[in-house]
């Protein structure tokens, strides 16, 4: 088993405040236009952040819970807030850490995604200890089995969302959009759906396309098809941040009203004990198999 493990997010600003801050952390370094700023800031303003991000709260819990669960030291690491990759990294070896496992709180792996938590995860650890890291777990039966569970016995039309990326990544080969296909795949089966289709939602505004169908198109190609009640499974995320609590609950919800339909979505797993205990499994499974490999 490992001796400790950091668990990897997308990170948060504290504050309404610290926004500016985090946006520039996020464009790394590239142009930002004064009105996507104010966009973002009037989303979290919104979300009521004035002075404490609950939404940071969220991912504290889960790493208090999974490391109650695995019995290890659990550290948080953000990719574009605080605590950084790095700085969880540190933490860990200053303890004496000699066998690090990396997860990273997205089940489907892109280079774009998964693979630039991993990156910054190795050049901090820069060999100083063991490294088993978690690319992908979106197909694992305990994660399908737990996201099935909210959607069976739905009447609804269910539209499977995730966060979309730069259309570019599929010429490059990246296996992010097979991977979602396949974890929708399952969840319905599991569920016993009659009736699903895939949305991508949180598009950047970069200027080239991005993966489609937006949630919002959808939704007005849904209603164009008599479709009057649907659920969304947001299966891409695990917690409730501000691509649930704006993109789908405030933005997304507003476009099914003005249509006349109904609109709804599953529970995130967040801090749900099922879902740590399928997180603690998914980890030890990954350095379980690392062992077998070494001996």
């Amino acid at each position: 088993m490992t001796d400790a493990v950091i668990l990897m997010a997308y990170g948060s600003p504290d504050r309404l405040e610290d926004v500016p801050a985090y946006y520039a952390d996020v464009r790394g370094g590239r142009p930002i236009a004064p009105e996507h700023l104010a966009d973002l800031v009037e989303r979290y303003r919104r979300l009521g952040i004035e002075t404490r991000n609950p939404l940071n709260e969220i991912t504290e819990r889960t790493r208090a819970a999974l490391e109650r669960e695995l019995g290890v030291p659990v550290y948080t690491g953000m990719r574009h807030w605080r605590p950084r990759i790095g700085e969880a990294v540190e933490r860990a070896l200053a303890g004496g850490v000699r066998r690090l496992a990396g997860l990273v709180l997205a089940p489907h792996y892109s280079r774009l995604s998964v693979g630039a938590y991993r990156q910054q995860l190795e050049a901090a650890v820069a060999g100083r200890a063991e490294l088993c890291v978690v690319e992908r777990w979106g197909t694992d039966p305990g994660f399908v089995s737990f996201l099935a569970g909210a959607l069976r016995g739905t009447s609804a039309h269910v539209v499977f969302t995730a966060h979309s990326l730069p259309a570019r990544v599929l010429a490059d080969g990246d296996p992010y959009e097979d991977e979602l296909l396949a974890s929708a795949g399952l969840v319905a089966a599991e569920a016993g759906l009659e009736r699903w289709s895939f949305a991508y939602q949180s598009a950047s505004p970069t200027g080239e396309p991005w993966l489609g169908p937006d949630i919002l198109e959808h939704l007005d190609e849904l209603h164009a098809a008599g479709v009057r009640d649907i659920l969304a499974c947001p299966l891409g995320f695990v917690s409730d941040h501000l691509e649930i609590r704006w993109d789908l609950d405030t933005q997304a919800r507003e476009h099914a009203e003005r249509l006349g339909v109904r609109f709804g979505r599953t529970p995130m797993p967040n801090d749900d004990a099922r879902f740590v205990r399928v997180l603690a499994a998914i980890v030890r499974g990954a350095t379980a198999r690392v062992e077998v490999a070494a001996s």
